[in-house]
């Protein structure tokens, strides 16, 4: 009950300094508000753009390989203009390691391109075209709102069929649901069969929102497959992506009839890349934040201890008498450093508050991911303000501590 009333008591004496001198007050706190908003913001936008990027690549399993020309990492000792004279793998190269790997469930080939669509007397220019092959719905996690996805039948015989997004099928159509309606690319009429979920804007791109899937044998007809493509291998149920790899890589050499002193023309990626990647990139951003942020924490604890030796200055008398009728130093010097704490946890809350305000703000604009705040960085933001109590309030709470009654009491203040 005694910490509990001492606490009581040093938020009421730090709110009464805040009231009493508003201004003196507020730039003395103004450093440790803007290093925990600088801290705190930081955190917020390094959480939502990991949870954006992670939300993106939720459509794919991150068991899944991915073989294609380019690599997603480069290594030191390989010259970037060997990957240039690579070949690009092809519909074929994926039917013969289809046929030839015994570890994976499902092997898909994919290629995407940027075409204009028509329907008729409206146009769409830029929309991303995927061709797939058998199996692309196993690997890539699709939501279809309207119709349905491609038979095997369809697929093989490469049928003129399309699944498109939500906003192609407004544009072009002008309805959510045009099942049996056509659109055109390049000259080659395509049967609406299936739309897309409306997946919203992401700070990635725009999902299938603006883009179409269609059969891959179909897909020659209005689209180059010399760039861009790639196969993608998801394992069995047990196996590892190591063993899978290594299977990958013996088979597809062998596709690809490479001699067994000849480097592999071909890179195998895993989302698990990505993510790395990222992971490493906002570290690094997180680290910046605290780099800006404890410089101008440092400086807000100088003003700190500053209020703070004015307040031991301005209560000499008080401190005098609380020591006279039998106050241990222990208890003065508890009670200035809970002082100093409120008066930081009063500067973290005001930053924090501007932090919910520009968050609510973000969200409000819908710039294609949710910002948010999450509970740990709330609480990391607030034992950085107790730590900075601490440390700006040891100084005056030992000199205050420190002070013998009599001549406390006799000081004019």
């Amino acid at each position: 009950m005694l910490w509990l009333r001492l606490l009581g008591e040093s938020f009421a004496f730090a709110w009464s300094a805040i009231v009493t001198n508003r201004l003196r007050t507020f730039l003395s706190l103004l450093g440790v508000m803007v290093g925990i908003f600088m801290i705190t913001a930081v955190f917020a936008v390094v959480d939502s753009l990991e949870d954006g990027l992670k939300n993106t690549f939720n459509i794919l399993d991150d068991e899944v390989l991915f073989i294609q020309k380019w690599p997603w990492t480069f290594g030191e000792d390989y010259p970037w203009w060997k990957y240039v004279q690579r070949r690009e793998v092809s519909l074929s190269d994926m039917d013969l390691l289809a046929d030839r790997l015994e570890l994976a469930q499902d092997v898909v080939f994919q290629s995407k391109a940027a075409l204009p669509l028509e329907s008729q007397n409206s146009r769409m220019e830029g929309v991303g075209v995927v061709a797939v092959s058998e199996g692309y719905e196993d690997v890539i996690a699709l939501d279809i709102a309207n119709g349905r996805y491609f038979s095997p039948i369809e697929v093989a015989a490469g049928r003129s069929v399309a699944v498109v997004g939500y906003d192609v099928a407004m544009e072009l159509t002008g309805r959510a649901n045009p099942l049996g309606e056509s659109i055109e690319a390049r000259g080659q009429r395509m049967e609406i069969v299936g739309v897309f979920a409306k997946q919203g804007v992401s700070m990635v791109n725009d999902g299938f929102d603006r883009a179409i899937v269609i059969p891959a044998k179909f897909g020659h007809r209005i689209m180059d497959y010399g760039r861009g493509t790639q196969i993608m291998v998801k394992p069995k149920e047990g196996i590892g992506t190591a063993e899978l790899s290594d299977e990958i890589v013996q088979q597809f050499r062998s596709v690809r009839r490479l001699r067994p002193s000849e480097v592999e023309d071909f890179s195998i990626n895993q989302i698990g890349m990505l993510t790395s990647i990222l992971d490493s990139i906002f570290q690094q951003v997180e680290y910046g934040g605290w780099f800006i942020g404890i410089f101008a924490i440092l400086v807000g604890c100088f003003s700190v201890a500053n209020i703070m030796f004015v307040s031991v200055r301005e209560r000499t008398r008080i401190i005098g008498v609380q020591k006279a009728i039998g106050a241990k130093s222990t208890f003065i010097l508890m009670q200035f450093l809970f002082e100093a704490i409120a008066l930081c946890v009063i500067g973290a809350l005001f930053a924090l508050l501007a932090i919910e305000g520009i968050v609510a703000l973000v969200n409000a604009i819908d710039i294609g991911f949710v910002m948010v705040v999450r509970p740990s960085r709330i609480i990391i933001a607030l034992s950085v303000a107790v730590t900075s109590g601490l440390v700006a309030g040891l100084a005056p709470a030992k000199r205050a501590a420190r002070m013998e009654p009599v001549e406390a009491m006799r000081s004019n203040g």
